[in-house]
């Protein structure tokens, strides 16, 4: 049996998840477990407002790129991922040329820093990714000022939070909101 190293597998932008699933398949209906242990989409948790709902969800650190730790010295393997539905090929060598293009590992360092960053995401909290921008309309959808509408002042991006102007009996009132608080108006 060769060395498990690490492959960066090319797939189809968005469709990712898709490929992972039916890479898996392929490989465990191949028997295949051993020789391709781990497939790994790196991903980070975002929070966003759709709605006035706060949703979490899933964005790719390298859209379009599959990670899989493999070991290719058996011709069938690189073959069969392949082959797989909604994946392009391997990140090679010599890009664009499918003549000799071998798949080239990743070295341990690049994993480990794709690694360290994923392992990271799994204890953070999710981020938020809403980027305000001074002068934006914004509605308040939380807390005492719930149903108010108002223009971004200030954004403290380091702490999620913004300066809002909401008008209250007629008069322009600066109010510090959190980012979960209010979502952009349409």
């Amino acid at each position: 049996m060769g060395e498990l190293k690490w492959y960066v597998v090319r797939s189809v932008s968005g469709q990712e998840k898709k490929a992972k699933q039916y890479l898996e398949t392929e490989i465990h209906r191949h028997g295949l477990d051993e020789l391709v242990p781990q497939v790994l989409i790196p991903a980070e948790k975002v929070y966003e407002m759709r709605n006035g709902k706060k949703r979490v969800r899933e964005r790719s650190f390298f859209p379009g790129y599959i990670l899989i730790h493999a070991d290719l010295s058996h011709g069938e393997v690189d073959h069969i991922i392949t082959t797989t539905p909604g994946v392009l090929g391997f990140l090679s060598d010599k890009e664009g040329k499918t003549a000799n293009a071998k798949p080239v590992p990743l070295r341990m360092s690049e994993v480990n820093r794709i690694l360290g960053i994923v392992d990271e995401t799994e204890e953070q909290p999710a981020a938020l990714e809403v980027p305000f921008v001074v002068n934006e309309t914004v509605k308040v959808i939380d807390g005492p000022f719930n149903g108010f509408s108002g223009t971004v002042n200030e954004v403290f991006e380091e702490r999620k939070k913004l300066n809002v102007i909401v008008k209250i009996f007629g008069r322009a009132q600066p109010v510090e909101l959190s980012y979960t608080q209010v979502e952009k108006e349409q």
